[in-house]
C-alpha cells in the first residue's frame, strides 16, 4: 500500500486531480467559517455602528490617506499596550468597510485616540501639527475648516452599509441628515440622536465654528468616537453582552 503513491507521482493529471482536490477541501474549511460573522468576532458590548456625522469623518479620513501613517490597531504585545491601551478586539472594527488597521506607524496609532485630547487640540494639530507636536512630519489640514461636510448623500451611504451588515436602521437612514446636523452643532435636541446610536454620543461643536459645518467637524467627531465603545473595565472576554458565561 505505501507503494502506491509512486502512480501518483508518476501521474501527472492524476497528481493535479488529487491536488485541487486537496488545496479545495482546505480552502473550505478555512474560508466558509468566514461567512459567519458569529463565529469569527466575539461579542461585545457597547460596539455601535458609526452615526452619520462619524461616517462622514472616516470618508474624510480614507480620502486624505490617514492610514497611510496611522495604524489602527493595538497587537498583543506588551510594550503596545503599555503605550496604547487595551490590544484591539475584532469586534471593535465590525463595522468597518473597509478595515482601517493599517500597517504602518509613521504617526502614533489611533486605535484608542478618542477622548485623550480635547477637540481644540486635535483643531490645531490638523490646521498646524508642528504647534503641538514640534517632531511631527505630517502635512498641514487646515483647508478642512473651511469646506463643508458633505452631509446630504450621507443617507445612501447608510443604505450601502446595511447592504454589508451594518445594522442601520430604516430610522436611522431617515434621520441620517439631520443627526448628523444635530451631533455638530450640540445645541439642539439630541435625544432622538442618543436614541438611536446611545448615551454615549458625543454631540457638540468639534471646531469652534457654530454656524459651520466643516469637514473638520466631522474628522474630529470620527477621531473622538474611536476605541470609546467598549469600557474595558467591564470586559470579560468569556462572557457575552447578556452578562453569562
Amino acid at each position: 500500500m505505501l507503494d502506491q503513491h509512486q502512480k501518483i507521482e508518476r501521474n501527472s493529471i492524476l497528481l493535479l486531480i488529487f491536488c485541487i482536490i486537496v488545496v479545495s477541501i482546505g480552502g473550505m474549511v478555512e474560508i466558509l467559517p468566514l461567512f459567519r460573522l458569529e463565529t469569527t468576532i466575539e461579542p461585545v458590548k457597547g460596539v455601535r455602528p458609526y452615526t452619520p456625522l462619524e461616517l462622514v469623518g472616516q470618508n474624510i479620513y480614507i480620502r486624505e490617506g490617514c492610514s497611510l501613517c496611522h495604524s489602527q490597531q493595538i497587537r498583543s504585545l506588551r510594550d503596545e499596550v503599555a503605550r496604547y491601551g487595551h490590544y484591539s478586539l475584532a469586534a471593535e472594527s465590525m463595522y468597518d468597510h473597509p478595515f482601517l488597521w493599517g500597517s504602518k506607524r509613521i504617526g502614533p496609532d489611533l486605535a484608542r485616540v478618542g477622548g485623550k485630547y480635547s477637540d481644540e487640540w486635535h483643531v490645531a494639530h490638523l490646521i498646524d501639527p508642528r504647534s503641538v507636536v514640534p517632531e511631527s512630519v505630517m502635512p498641514t489640514y487646515g483647508f478642512l475648516m473651511n469646506q463643508g461636510a458633505d452631509l446630504n448623500h450621507i443617507p445612501d451611504h447608510l443604505r450601502a452599509l446595511r447592504a454589508t451588515g451594518v445594522p442601520y436602521t430604516d430610522d436611522m437612514i431617515e434621520n441620517a441628515y439631520n443627526d448628523a446636523i444635530t451631533q455638530a452643532s450640540g445645541n439642539t435636541d439630541t435625544s432622538g440622536l442618543r436614541k438611536r446610536y446611545g448615551d454615549k454620543v458625543i454631540a457638540r461643536d468639534f471646531d469652534g465654528q457654530p454656524n459651520f459645518i466643516s469637514e473638520m467637524d466631522a474628522l474630529v467627531a470620527y477621531l473622538q468616537k474611536l476605541g470609546t465603545d467598549v469600557d474595558f473595565r467591564d470586559y470579560d472576554p468569556d462572557m457575552d453582552p447578556r452578562g453569562k458565561k
